[in-house]
């Protein structure tokens, strides 16, 4: 990414040891490259998926007690939000502790699902240009910066890489759960 006076600045793949191992298939997934340039791929990814499903299709349900497409993209929405804040956090240096979440509460505490998926949309949409913003803004050192979040902890670079990777494993559980399904 660009900053100060055209430099490019990319945040390194963290290693293994920078972040707790339930994150690692989502670190996984983010392919080599400028982590800012993946970013804004992925939001056009996302919106071509998710902006061209009838809101019928949007309250799909692949089986019984999974979350609709609707609440997936809310919990998309929800994760990157928190997400943004450990990384806001950590990256200023902040060594408060920042708790933990259960995603199911969130879903189910939200009214997500009664929202046009297109306002899902335009919601994440918004939450990713934040999340980018903050990339954007983050000085170079402050992506080794150590946190601790759920009381485990992480660094700035790696929470990066989750976010990013958490978009891409909800959206291939959408391709390969609900949309296989529902194109049949």
């Amino acid at each position: 990414m660009k900053c100060g006076k055209g430099e490019i600045q990319l945040i390194k793949r963290p290693e293994e040891k920078e972040y707790p191992l339930y994150y690692v298939p989502y670190v996984e997934l983010v392919p080599e490259g400028d982590l800012l340039q993946i970013l804004k791929e992925n939001l056009l990814q996302v919106t071509e998926l998710f902006g061209c499903l009838s809101e019928k299709d949007a309250d799909f349900r692949y089986a019984p007690n999974k979350w609709s497409i609707k609440e997936v993209l809310g919990h998309m929405a929800d994760t990157e939000r928190i997400m943004g804040y450990r990384l806001l956090r950590i990256g200023r240096g902040d060594q408060t502790p920042l708790a933990g979440f259960e995603e199911n509460d969130f879903v189910s505490g939200s009214q997500v699902s009664q929202l046009p998926i297109e306002k899902i949309l335009e919601d994440f949409t918004a939450v990713r240009n934040a999340t980018m913003t903050l990339v954007q803004t983050m000085p170079e050192t402050a992506w080794a910066n150590k946190g601790v979040a759920n009381n485990l902890e992480v660094t700035a670079q790696a929470i990066a890489y989750i976010i990013a990777g958490h978009e891409m494993h909800h959206r291939n559980i959408v391709t390969d759960r609900y949309l296989s399904i529902l194109q049949k």
